[in-house]
């Protein structure tokens, strides 16, 4: 058990969200949703559904949405394999979001507020159905998930049947 404040990835941050959000990163784009609530105990904390694997057309409203809930974000990790090019950096919202390539597969993005307070979100694929979208989601922000981002998808989004 951690002390009220803390939790075993360090601060607590400030309640500054209901418990979940859910919404439309912009209007016939990305959906995103967060887990909020002041524990962070799920092992992800939140789910985001891009509409293709382009950054610098995803990233920018990622990141706005996130820094106007969550305040000033300042890196961004996606795994070099499944964007096209990550350029180094990107300018959002008159702010330098520097991006950094991890090897965190292709179902995960690292989010940095501030100097160390790290959020995980799910990355759903971009073709994947609406109905499969928001199941995957839903259980990636419960607040007592304890499933990594490839096993959800792998359970919760259809599969190419063998041919």
């Amino acid at each position: 058990m951690t002390d009220a404040g803390t939790s075993p990835r360090g601060p607590t941050p400030p309640r500054l969200l209901p418990d979940e959000i859910h919404r439309a990163v912009e209007p016939g784009t990305a959906l995103l949703r967060l887990e909020t609530t002041g524990s962070r105990q799920s092992l992800l904390d939140g789910a985001w559904w891009p509409r293709s694997r382009d950054v610098e057309r995803e990233i920018p409203p990622l990141v706005a949405a996130l820094a106007e809930h969550l305040g000033p974000i300042t890196r961004v990790g996606l795994d070099a394999s499944a964007w096209n090019s990550i350029p180094t950096r990107l300018v959002v919202d008159d702010r330098v979001v520097h991006l950094d390539s991890f090897p965190v597969g292709d179902d995960t993005v690292l989010i940095t507020r501030g100097e160390n307070d790290h959020f995980s979100l799910m990355v759903i694929p971009p073709n994947t159905t609406p109905e499969a979208a928001r199941t995957a989601m839903a259980r990636a922000v419960r607040a007592d998930n304890v499933t990594r981002a490839a096993e959800i998808l792998l359970a919760e989004l259809p599969h190419p049947e063998a041919s």
